[in-house]
């Protein structure tokens, strides 16, 4: 049996800068389900299910706007999720 203070994890504070990035993970899952749903609104289509075919084109939509802003935030580059070297932003006038 393992101790209880070995079994829990230590934090060593060097969290933030030794974390990465979910933006392309999520990118990946996005375009994944932009697919399945862009396949389902024109299988449903084909099928006289047009109800059907509706909410499926309605779920791209949503999944094509959060690729857009996905990729924005990865062209935003280190300051969108800024590190120990990259300088503060300025200060708005």
């Amino acid at each position: 049996m393992v101790p209880m203070r070995l079994a829990r994890q230590v934090r060593t504070g060097d969290e933030p800068v030794t974390a990465r990035s979910p933006l392309r993970l999520r990118l990946g899952l996005a375009l994944f389900g932009f697919a399945w749903t862009a396949f389902g609104t024109v299988a449903f289509a084909l099928t006289d299910r047009p109800w059907w075919a509706v909410a499926c084109g309605a779920l791209a939509l949503i999944t094509a706007v959060d690729v857009v802003m996905i990729g924005r935030h990865i062209r935003q580059g280190p300051h969108y999720q800024p590190g120990r070297d990259v300088p503060p932003y300025r200060k708005a006038p």
